[in-house]
């Protein structure tokens, strides 16, 4: 594995990316999808239980991996998030030589306010508050597919608060199931029905706007769970047998959508 860091967006945030090691035989199988993780927080702190137990596991599928260290509390505002986001996303393809990443498959996982953040750049890639400042080229910014794991989209007030900034414009942009279109990004959704935090009518928000677009997603709503399950392992200190079975089942759509084999 090698690992790598470099600085993306308005204020420079840490970009770590874990890579595969190269193999001699490997040919264009070296040639790898990549997963950018966004973990939750509220867009108050970065969850320590949403970044490395899930970029292990991703690498352990034969994924390239990146977590974004995007922009919380007061420097959340400003769309800083969104725009690191899409900063990220940019360099990951302008690497893709170098990292050896496939620059058509390219997906974001985010948990909670990082799910938010996520469907934030699959569908906003394209808005002029974000192709005004950034040089986009060819939706290079735009993911090529999305996991949204407990998102937040228009019903967390805190969450809102701190990444609108008090700006009421980007309070109503940032409401994202209001600005789904065709050119959003095919969402794996997943949520449980007794979240107490982020309430599970936040996901079937985000489902109708997706089918009304028309745009391709999956979705699993699991009978019971708290807010901030990550794997629901021993290990992130949330075990939850019955909601595990998200990982199995967005594993297989990413792998789907990305033809993707160990």
């Amino acid at each position: 594995m090698r690992i790598i860091q470099t600085a993306v967006g308005p204020n420079q945030v840490p970009l770590t990316g874990y890579l595969q090691e190269m193999t001699n035989d490997g040919g264009i199988r070296n040639i790898r999808p990549s997963v950018m993780i966004l973990p939750g927080g509220a867009y108050r702190y970065r969850s320590a239980r949403e970044r490395d137990s899930v970029a292990m596991y991703f690498l352990a599928q034969s994924y390239n991996v990146f977590i974004l260290d995007y922009s919380v509390d007061a420097e959340a505002g400003s769309l800083n998030p969104l725009l690191e986001a899409s900063a990220a996303l940019i360099k990951i393809r302008e690497h893709a030589l170098a990292w050896m990443c496939d620059p058509t498959r390219v997906a974001v996982i985010g948990f909670s306010a990082g799910g938010h953040l996520a469907a934030s750049i699959g569908i906003l890639h394209d808005h002029p508050r974000v192709t005004s400042v950034q040089k986009i080229i060819d939706q290079n910014n735009r993911p090529d597919a999305l996991i949204l794991c407990y998102p937040v989209i228009n019903g967390h007030r805190e969450s809102l608060d701190l990444v609108s900034g008090g700006d009421e414009g980007i309070r109503e942009l940032m409401m994202l199931d209001r600005h789904v279109k065709a050119s959003s990004t095919p969402a794996f959704i997943w949520h449980t029905m007794t979240d107490p935090a982020v309430p599970v009518e936040n996901a079937l928000d985000l489902i109708v706007a997706y089918r009304k677009a028309g745009v391709a997603c999956e979705a699993h709503l699991f009978e019971s769970g708290g807010h901030g399950l990550s794997m629901c392992t021993e290990e992130v200190g949330t075990p939850h047998p019955g909601a595990h079975q998200w990982v199995a089942l967005a594993t297989a759509w990413l792998n789907t959508r990305f033809h993707h084999t160990l």
